[in-house]
Formats: structure tokens, C-alpha cells, sequence
């Protein structure tokens, strides 16, 4: 079966694929609520306008390689492409609720770091933007930083 992949945009402007046997599957899953957004989890989603995509590799790949080979790998098949999409979706809402739960100071946050770090502020998980100078000095002082791509660091992620 050709799956039909779309580009989507949900009201948030949040931009992801979504695969479907076809447009009437896009269409009777979108009226039934159930085509969401993999970062905010918003319904309200619209096709965008892209380049056709079919799955039709299948027909011009070179034979695959027997399982037993070093290396092989099984062609995804549109259950696992599903797999990865409720996946990557999972992910987001973890990273999503966690950056909720953090404190945003925004530029201060190397000041920040260091005066929780100290004692001289509450401790509480905090979020904001350092250079990359800053995060080096924070860590060879000992304090842990993880840098997230800034997708996530957006308020509309709250």
C-alpha cells in the first residue's frame, strides 16, 4: 500500500509529517479529532501545501541484504513509521512538561546558575538562554547545564 505523507501545521505553528493510506484516511481521522499536533497536542491541525511523497522506494532499492549480514537493516515498514511518530510525539511531551515545571530568567541565567549554585537564591529548576562561553565556565565550575534547541524553549510550549 503507497502511504500518503502530508505536511501539517497545527494553530500553534508547529510543523510535522503525518502518514496516511490516503486522503480520505487524512480526512476521516482529522473530523474524528484524532490528527493532533505532536508538540502541543492541539487538534486543530491543517495540511500545508508540499512536493508529493509516495512510498514507493521499494521499487527502485537494490535487493536487500540477507539479516545475517553485518550492517543489515530492515526496511521500515508504515507500522513502524506509526512507532516513530508516537514516539517522537512522547518525547516532546515529556521535554514539553519539563521545561513547564522550569523558571525561564532568560538572559540571566548564568547569574542565576551560579547564585543557586552558591546558596544565595532558591534552589529551583530554571531555563534561559547562556553563550557558549558561559555554559564552559558553568560547568568547569561544576554546575550542570544541558542545552536544549531553542523549539523547546519556547513560551508557547507552556
Amino acid at each position: 500500500m503507497a502511504l500518503k505523507v502530508f505536511d501539517l501545521q497545527c494553530d500553534q505553528g508547529h510543523l510535522f509529517e503525518g502518514w496516511f493510506g490516503s486522503h480520505d484516511d487524512y480526512d476521516t481521522q482529522q473530523a474524528r479529532g484524532l490528527v493532533t499536533c505532536p508538540v502541543c497536542a492541539s487538534a486543530q491541525v491543517a495540511k500545508r501545501l508540499s512536493a508529493p511523497h509516495l512510498n514507493v522506494g521499494h521499487l527502485h532499492a537494490p535487493a536487500a541484504a540477507p539479516a545475517s549480514a553485518p550492517g543489515a537493516q530492515q526496511a521500515k515498514s508504515p507500522a513502524d513509521a506509526a512507532d516513530m511518530a508516537r514516539l517522537q510525539a512522547a518525547v516532546l511531551r515529556q521535554i514539553r512538561d519539563m521545561v513547564r515545571k522550569t523558571e525561564n530568567v532568560g538572559p540571566r541565567f548564568a547569574e542565576e546558575a551560579r547564585r543557586i549554585h552558591a546558596g544565595d537564591a532558591d534552589e529551583r529548576p530554571i531555563r534561559g538562554t547562556a553563550t557558549t562561553e558561559e555554559r564552559l565556565a558553568l560547568n568547569e565550575d561544576g554546575i550542570d547545564v544541558m542545552t536544549l534547541p531553542d523549539i523547546l524553549d519556547d513560551d508557547r510550549l507552556q
